[in-house]
């Protein structure tokens, strides 16, 4: 099937969606803290919201990337550049600023199912940073001059869902116990801040050598 990637490809792939699982942000906040104040089934319900809009997402980037492809590889090439330079910027940014995570208390007012699904699905459509990062971030594993790369890019984005769930699904579960440990232990989120950065440094100097020879 050649819109399937190589192993290595995967694998890389894989690693960084770990990393980009475990790392606090507003979506993780919003899961936890609707866990925490209106049950796990609200958590759920945010966080596949969440995910039915990076399906969109993933759907409008790979739509637009793979027109760029056709009508440019070189403009192509330099938003993979740009990518890395994106990629550096966010690594950066983790070290300087760390993770921010304040899930809700307890006792909120209670909601749907439907509505928390609409919420997060509202948080991941209407956040700039997420398309951003997906037009930077996806280009990473693809080149240029594959004519497959169309195909990849959907399989990719796709792939990111079933690839994030187990880790994000278990820590909706334990949000109590989440939240008290990300709260109590700076050390954690600091080590998960560098982990980040150090991935995502890795994809940019790899595609910015590339580049270069």
């Amino acid at each position: 099937m050649t819109f399937i990637p190589d192993f290595a490809t995967i694998l890389q792939f894989a690693l960084a969606t770990f990393v980009i699982s475990i790392t606090p942000g507003p979506d993780m906040t919003l899961f936890v803290g609707r866990a925490l104040s209106q049950g796990r089934a609200a958590g759920f319900a945010c966080m596949f919201g969440a995910m039915t809009g990076i399906m969109i997402h993933t759907a409008l980037v790979a739509l637009g990337l793979s027109a760029l492809i056709v009508a440019s590889p070189e403009a192509f090439l330099a938003l993979k550049v740009f990518g890395a330079g994106y990629l550096i910027w966010l690594a950066i940014q983790a070290i300087r600023k760390g993770s921010a995570f304040s899930p809700e208390k307890k006792g909120g007012v209670g909601r749907s199912l439907l509505k928390n699904w609409a919420t997060g699905l509202g948080i991941n459509l209407l956040n700039p940073k997420i398309i951003l990062f997906f037009m930077t971030f996806l280009p990473q594993f693809v080149s240029a001059s594959d004519p497959h790369a169309p195909g990849k890019l959907f399989f990719l984005g796709l792939l990111f869902i079933p690839l994030a769930l187990p880790i994000v699904a278990p820590m909706v579960i334990a949000a109590d116990s989440f939240s008290k440990l990300l709260k109590k232990s700076p050390r954690v989120t600091r080590v998960v801040d560098y982990l980040f950065a150090g991935v995502f440094s890795a994809f940019a100097l790899k595609i910015l050598t590339a580049q270069a020879r």
